[in-house]
């Protein structure tokens, strides 16, 4: 399968690597705030359902420019992460992105997985807030604001991971790469904006009622 063979390629290696380190500062950084830093059985769960919903969805995808598409597949990383946390979110980005491209074109592009990854990674940093929770309907203004401009920080930490890795790792001409970037995260934003955090608020709200009925 071609994401084994992109697994050992040097790209590859170096993206595991990463992934570790990442995923191990994140729990440093949880348990530092307080809040559950483990992954739970759910939470593999979760990963795995959230993984191959996003390589399923990302299949309908509009083409905006070079190997650059508009997916609404991105929503499904910024819900995932402020339900269950950054890893979770980084996770369901990383494998999500590297099934499909994997299934779609027989081999894995490293360094716009991480582009996915850190949205759902970001996006996951709400999940630390306390007085933060979709599962009990917890959101205010506050936490609408911070999702947006998470959101905005995890769309530029994976371009700066996309870019370097396009450039360094794979050769690619930076001009081509800044085209891409560019449309890219205006295509993200967009899904991020109308589509993702309007279904966070959504469920939150939806829970926060059910928890009243059940007072």
């Amino acid at each position: 399968m071609g994401f084994f063979k992109s697994l050992v390629t040097m790209q590859g290696l170096i993206s595991l690597i990463i992934v570790v380190l990442i995923c191990l500062g994140v729990y440093i950084f949880a348990k530092s705030k307080g809040k559950k830093a483990s992954i739970s059985t759910k939470d593999v769960v979760a990963i795995g359902i959230g993984a191959a919903l996003f390589a399923a969805v990302s299949f309908l995808s509009i083409p905006i420019g070079p190997n650059t598409s508009f997916r609404i597949a991105i929503a499904l990383l910024v819900i995932f992460g402020a339900i269950y946390g950054p890893i979770v979110g980084f996770l369901v980005g990383f494998i999500g992105h590297a099934l499909n491209d994997a299934l779609m074109y027989g081999s894995v592009w490293w360094s716009w997985v991480f582009m996915s990854a850190m949205i759902g990674l970001f996006a996951g940093f709400i999940f630390l807030n306390k007085s933060f929770s979709v599962k009990t309907g917890q959101i205010n203004k506050s936490h609408i604001i911070k999702m947006y401009l998470y959101s905005i920080f995890g769309i530029l930490a994976g371009s700066v991971v996309s870019y370097l890795g396009d450039v360094f790792l794979y050769g690619e001409p930076a001009d081509k790469v800044w085209l891409q970037i560019i449309l890219a995260n205006i295509s993200n934003f967009v899904v991020i904006a109308v589509v993702g955090i309007p279904a966070i608020i959504a469920l939150a709200k939806r829970n926060s009622k059910g928890s009243l009925e059940k007072e």
